[in-house]
């Protein structure tokens, strides 16, 4: 059938005109009809092909108004270095980042929950499935977008031990590993991190309005960091869209922000 195949090329010319600036962010694409003469298409063609727009997150449909071209987020790049992985982009440093970028940050106070752990948080913490964990959660903003979320979960242990700010539906401005160095005597030494690139969920496909067809990928990154006898104390799972952010990384003298002999 024609639309099985001319939808998707008619998709794909109209993105590559966005692309080149020939339709820019903001403006309002042709009528249906005026696309269907435009391209020698029925209009049910032309509407399948927006709706695969739609669906990329290419353009957006306002109520009465029409179907508009989306303005392209500004990618932010995330610092990750030797010292605090992939946890590093958070609290203060996030904050202090993107203000030194001349952008708006925000975060969300932290949602806190008590649940039996899943077979892999559990597996990633050393505990036994259905042990309880702490969760806090919280959604970090660039500009009043959405940019990206942090999940980090806590054995119950470390409550039990006094750790009790865990609880609390606050940030812990001094980051929760100097906390817990601070007030319990518990030290992080260090950290395992990985890093996955898959197609988001629905769930993160509605809350970064993203299609979840894959077509924009997400990053998820987990590190699990560990004290001195190489018990876990957290698993921190971020999830960051592709189409809005980047990752670096700076090693040796460059990270330490030392001098190079050659500068010297």
């Amino acid at each position: 059938m024609e639309e099985s195949t001319r939808y998707r090329e008619i998709a794909a010319d109209l993105q590559r005109r966005i692309a080149f600036g020939e339709l820019s962010p903001g403006e309002k694409l042709p009528s249906d009809a005026k696309l269907g003469t435009d391209y020698g298409a029925s209009r049910n063609t032309v509407r399948a092909a927006v709706k695969l727009l739609l669906t990329r997150g290419v353009v957006e449909r306002r109520p009465n108004q029409g179907t508009f071209v989306l303005a392209k987020n500004d990618p932010f790049s995330t610092v990750v270095n030797t010292d605090t992985g992939f946890a590093g982009f958070a609290g203060a440093t996030y904050a202090s980042e993107v203000i030194a970028k001349n952008r708006r940050p925000a975060v969300t106070h932290p949602r806190v929950e008590i649940r039996l752990a899943s077979a892999p948080v559990a597996a990633s913490l050393k505990l036994s499935e259905g042990s309880q964990v702490v969760i806090r959660h919280q959604e970090r903003f660039i500009d009043g977008v959405l940019w990206s979320t942090q999940t980090t979960y806590y054995p119950m242990e470390l409550v039990h031990n006094g750790a009790h700010r865990l609880l609390e539906v606050n940030d812990i401005l001094e980051g929760v590993r100097s906390y817990l160095r601070r007030d319990l005597g518990i030290t992080e030494i260090g950290s395992h991190d990985s890093m996955l690139v898959r197609a988001p969920g629905r769930d993160e496909a509605s809350a970064f309005k993203i299609p979840d067809d894959g077509c924009i990928a997400v990053f998820e990154t987990r590190q699990i960091g560990v004290d001195g006898s190489g018990r876990p104390l957290r698993l921190t799972i971020s999830i960051y869209p592709a189409d809005r952010n980047q990752f670096s990384m700076k090693t040796g003298a460059l990270a330490d922000g030392a001098q190079s002999e050659k500068d010297k």
